[in-house]
């Protein structure tokens, strides 16, 4: 057999190896990226040493078997395979449990010091309620970089990374308190808001673990981030019913628990869930990943038939978008949401599969959305034509011309896979290639506009 032969041969192989590795729930896309760089290093290394390529592929796997639990169950299923040979052993699944066990150590540290930093500034007289200014611009700040250090260390990140991912926490918590922002004033409240969405790019550079330049790896970061806000929510609702009990409790015997709640355990508790519901995000993937693609699937019928009835009551009616900033930001808001619909399903979808009925609903939800986008955009261009530009109407200007872009180019991409004129591949490659622009104006937002706007 030819060289190219070879190649082939073990391309299939590999491939087939991969697939099977990314059908199973419980493992991320990560750890099948490294275990196939491992199975590649260890290919190469026996091909050197004179092995034909098959050979060495079925020794790789079977030094495989030795690394990690998953090519002996795969090396199982395949029974008819001369992987069963080479790699079923006893299984010893102790180390598998003290990593468990460590991992979820230092998760649990990690979040206990978030829950302290939140608290730090009280040492020097700040408090939550007379100083809620300087949590509001650094709120960001107390959490995000604990949970960037957990991936830092899960991830095993080099120094230089580490250096540039503590740069950028720096740069933000200098220009989230050197501005003189004016009290409530509209800059603040944009630095506040666009804060947390800048630096929540930086977690996701530590959270794909050098894998930032590759689909897979931002799209990993974006399943994350929906399962994250789920597990979040579910922590956040079962903290709440926990506090009722407790304060009912307390006031059976006459003690008043509200001070000790409003200074400790919400701030804490809110927290630590962060570095808590990440973690949880990473050791049972199984459970989530059968959540959130139900739910998207169950809201995106009903947003698409909202937006399509909405519509049809702006042309009936001839009427326009109420250009108040709070009914624009709500709007925005929805966009948004309508935006992390098809972001997750275009995640949790199988790129293989034809295209079906669910995926003309989202057709309909995106070109929906587009039209209504547009019809944010005249609302917005006809304020600032009447009272000219202030730093809400360019925020929100920015935040709707860039979820235009997302949505028209969206709609193509999505027609062109519907018709069979394109692949699913270019859409998923398209929404993880944006994410940068969203982070890249919300840091905008943050150093430019305050003294664009004079700190008002």
């Amino acid at each position: 057999m030819t060289a190219a032969g070879h190649d082939v041969s073990l391309e299939a192989q590999i491939d087939q190896w991969r697939r099977y590795l990314s059908r199973r729930q419980a493992i991320h896309s990560v750890d099948v990226a490294e275990l196939e760089d491992h199975l590649r290093e260890q290919v190469a290394v026996l091909v050197d040493a004179g092995l034909a390529t098959d050979e060495a592929f079925l020794v790789a796997v079977k030094r495989m078997g030795d690394l990690d639990d998953l090519s002996r169950e795969f090396a199982r299923e395949h029974s008819d395979r001369l992987w069963k040979q080479l790699v079923v052993a006893p299984t010893d699944s102790g180390d598998a449990r003290a990593r468990s066990r460590t991992d979820a150590i230092v998760a649990f540290c990690f979040a206990v010091a978030a829950a302290v930093a939140i608290k730090l500034p009280s040492l020097f007289g700040m408090q939550l309620d007379t100083d809620a200014g300087f949590y509001a611009h650094n709120l960001s700040l107390f959490v995000l970089p604990l949970l960037t250090g957990y991936f830092v260390w899960k991830r095993r990140l080099d120094t230089g990374t580490l250096r540039w991912l503590a740069l950028a926490f720096v740069v933000a918590a200098v220009f989230a308190n050197v501005y003189p922002f004016a009290p409530e004033g509209s800059t603040e409240v944009l630095t506040v808001l666009h804060l947390p969405i800048a630096l929540w790019l930086v977690v996701g550079v530590a959270y794909a673990g050098g894998r930032w330049s590759q689909v897979g790896g931002r799209m990993d970061f974006i399943r994350f981030s929906g399962e994250l806000f789920i597990y979040y929510v579910l922590i956040a609702l079962g903290g709440g019913v926990l506090t009722g009990f407790m304060a009912i409790l307390f006031q059976s015997i006459g003690i008043d628990i509200e001070p000790f709640f409003q200074s400790w355990l919400l701030p804490c508790g809110a927290a630590g869930a962060v570095v808590v519901a990440s973690w949880l995000v990473e050791s049972k993937q199984s459970m989530i990943e059968n959540m959130a693609p139900v739910l998207t699937r169950l809201f995106t019928p009903f947003f698409a038939v909202m937006l399509v009835t909405f519509l049809g009551a702006l042309l009936w009616t001839g009427r326009g978008i109420d250009i108040e900033r709070d009914m624009l930001l709500a709007f925005d808001l929805l966009l948004v949401v309508v935006l992390g619909l098809l972001l997750y399903s275009v995640s949790a979808r199988d790129r293989g599969s034809p295209p079906g009925a669910f995926d003309v609903m989202q057709v309909v939800l995106v070109i929906s959305a587009l039209l209504a986008d547009a019809v944010a955009l005249g609302a917005i261009a006809a304020r600032i034509t009447e009272f000219g530009f202030s730093p809400n109407r360019v925020a929100v200007l920015g935040v709707n011309l860039i979820l235009l872009v997302n949505l028209a180019w969206s709609t193509v991409l999505y027609l062109r896979f519907l018709t069979g004129r394109g692949s699913f591949t270019r859409l998923e490659r398209w929404q993880t290639n944006y994410l940068p622009i969203y982070a890249a104006w919300a840091a905008i937002v943050v150093i430019v506009f305050p003294p664009l706007f004079g700190y008002i």
